[in-house]
């Protein structure tokens, strides 16, 4: 990866106040860069590769080196004495949650040649659990909080350090790549696919994407599935990962009812992994398998390339060696895979978003609880909104509507005085005046709903119009 130089000139203030005034004055820089503290406290983070006087060379591109620098925590803009306003980087966002320096910085330069973390996501096929979305888009590209699902999974890696994305699937692998083919470029990472021919389930397709993950380094890399939404702390899985020198580590999280689940037995303090349970009669533990993982290449010498399972086959393997290890996850998790997994995950998702950034919900005397709604939105008069309601792009919302805990996706009109409720609003659909749609129901993309129409668990597949009321969940062709 190419290191990105940044001269001082563009940072006047950053390091010192008083080199911009300095500056102005015709003076020189008067700071050697190799040893001021936030230069140190940089490159003990990672963003800095190396320095000079007047030049930083930061990991990555400018862009990025930007935005963490950004999203350095008020302690440490303190301690370094960094200056606030007038900085030369805008205005300041309010600060992420400081991760540990020694996860920040995912490559390095073996024999003259630089490697970087890559990651795998199981897309998939059909997406049949969230269909009638699935029938415009592959599952991974539905919206989820007013952005593809996938999108959130791509970012999360990417602010770890993660350059390349390599896509499982075996479904419409040419729409997911010219959908994400945009955010490549925004997000300066590389984005491929390994398209099955035939389904190789959990297992199989690491295989598949053998060559495209191994690179000689030695680096893990990250497996994720496509449905698992969370905070993603992938930092924290890094270390962990490194702390334990084991060969591969997956995420767990805690349920109420593991008898439903595959339950995974594990040392409490160590994190080492003893066995696996599923759907147990008695209780053995209460943590599953979150679909997240990390695992070290030769992980990949003990799966074939044919349908396997990494849950069944292979992590018992490696456990029966004493090499998996489990890492519990921190906050929220949900499998949005089906609809009411969806509105669910929504619900914990906007929880974690006022806990974190606050400032990205809606406010104002119309909404109640947590609700995001996209800037280009437009909301009327007298609504009640909330909680847990998305609006996406160029959405209408007219005078004296009622929405809560839904989703309504880009270009729908929601028109006067309807109710919404437990409900997802496909892109491009239309409420009618005084419609009423509740109970998990479920517009596919382009459905309209007419006036004064009730909709009680209606699935409505894509591009129909209701003219009457739906009285008991059905599936309407």
């Amino acid at each position: 990866m190419k290191l990105a130089p940044f001269k001082l000139a563009n940072i006047p203030a950053l390091l010192n106040p008083r080199i911009e005034k300095k500056k102005k004055n015709g003076g020189a820089h008067p700071v050697h860069l190799q040893g001021h503290r936030a230069v140190r406290k940089w490159r003990a983070a990672g963003l800095v590769a190396r320095c000079c006087v007047s030049e930083l060379f930061f990991t990555g591109s400018l862009r990025a080196a930007a935005r963490r620098l950004r999203e350095i925590d008020e302690t440490l803009i303190a301690a370094g004495g960094l200056a606030g306003a007038g900085s030369g980087w805008g205005e300041v966002s309010p600060p992420a949650q400081r991760l540990p320096p020694a996860c920040l910085k995912v490559t390095k330069k073996t024999k003259g040649k630089l490697f970087t973390m890559k990651a795998l996501i199981l897309v998939g096929g059909f997406g049949t659990r969230l269909r009638p979305l699935t029938l415009s888009v592959p599952k991974p590209l539905v919206d989820f909080a007013n952005k593809p699902m996938i999108l959130h999974q791509i970012e999360a890696l990417k602010d770890v350090g993660v350059t390349e994305v390599v896509l499982a699937i075996n479904y419409q692998p040419e729409v997911m790549l010219n959908f994400l083919k945009d955010f490549e470029s925004k997000l300066g990472i590389k984005i491929t696919c390994s398209r099955e021919t035939e389904p190789l389930g959990t297992a199989g397709p690491l295989a598949l994407a053998k060559d495209k993950l191994v690179d000689g380094s030695g680096d893990p890399f990250f497996v994720l599935n496509s449905d698992v939404i969370s905070e993603y702390p992938f930092a924290e899985l890094i270390q962990f990962h490194k702390s334990h020198g084991g060969e591969a580590t997956i995420m767990v999280t805690k349920v109420e009812e593991p008898s439903k689940y595959g339950v995974v037995v594990m040392d409490e303090k160590t994190g080492r992994v003893d066995r696996f349970v599923e759907k147990p009669k008695v209780f053995v533990g209460n943590k599953i398998n979150a679909g997240i993982y990390l695992l070290n290449p030769s992980v990949l010498n003990r799966i074939e390339l044919k349908p396997t399972s990494i849950e069944k086959e292979v992590f018992p393997k490696i456990a029966a060696d004493q090499n998996l290890f489990s890492m519990v996850l921190p906050g929220f998790w949900m499998d949005i895979g089906q609809p009411r997994d969806y509105i669910t995950g929504l619900r914990l998702y906007l929880d974690a978003l006022r806990r974190k950034s606050p400032y990205k919900l809606a406010v104002g005397p119309h909404i109640v609880g947590n609700v995001l709604v996209h800037e280009s939105a437009v909301i009327g008069d007298g609504c009640l909104i909330g909680p847990d309601v998305a609006i996406g792009a160029g959405c209408v919302v007219e005078d004296g509507v009622r929405l809560s805990r839904c989703t309504v996706m880009r270009a729908s009109r929601i028109k006067k005085h309807s109710c919404i409720s437990s409900s997802i609003i496909g892109w491009h659909s239309t409420v009618g005046q005084w419609a009423r749609v509740e109970n998990m129901t479920i517009l596919g993309e382009d459905v309209h709903v007419c006036d004064e129409v009730y909709s009680n668990g209606g699935v409505v597949l894509p591009h129909k119009e209701i003219k009457s009321s739906i009285l008991k969940p059905a599936i309407v062709m």
